[in-house]
């Protein structure tokens, strides 16, 4: 970052984990439209009596601080929504990560490159944003069990509707 010129970053596959925070350097973050990126807590080995475990924990607290800083510079994200997106392992497409602030545009968009004007409703309808999270699948999917409530019944007729609309 203290770098004079501009440095564009491109993200044409998998930006996870230290590789996100080493992209929020770049002046434009450029991802291809089937690139993923992915952000979560820093973790650790540790060994040792309470007070190793401690220093463990103080020492990951530092490290998580430093990388939401990276975060919160490029996205503009408060520190309290990149810590919540981070506990929750958070992988976005590239539509998601531009809409968060994590990139600034996508890779190959002809539209926008023809026509930089382009609406905000147009670009909604190419691609839809994907924020997955593995603790709110789990959290959701435990729930279901815990709560002991039926999901919604789906007529056979209507699933065989949908079922030939796959069929070629």
């Amino acid at each position: 970052m203290d770098y004079k010129g501009n440095v564009t970053v491109k993200i044409d596959g998998l930006a996870a984990s230290a590789a996100s925070v080493i992209a929020m350097t770049g002046t434009k973050v450029r991802m291809s439209p089937v690139a993923m990126m992915m952000i979560h807590n820093p973790a650790t080995i540790a060994i040792g009596d309470t007070a190793e475990m401690k220093k463990a924990i103080e020492m990951l607290d530092e490290v998580k601080e430093s990388i939401m800083n990276a975060y919160e510079i490029k996205t503009g994200l408060n520190c309290t929504k990149i810590s919540h997106l981070m506990d929750a392992e958070s992988w976005f497409n590239a539509k998601k990560a531009v809409e968060l602030g994590f990139a600034d545009e996508i890779l190959f968009d002809k539209e926008k490159e023809e026509n930089p004007e382009e609406k905000e409703e147009e670009k909604e309808e190419e691609l839809e944003a994907i924020l997955f999270s593995r603790s709110a699948v789990t959290n959701s999917f435990c729930n279901k069990l815990i709560s002991g409530k039926p999901e919604k019944k789906v007529n056979i007729s209507e699933l065989e509707k949908r079922l030939s609309l796959l069929k070629p």
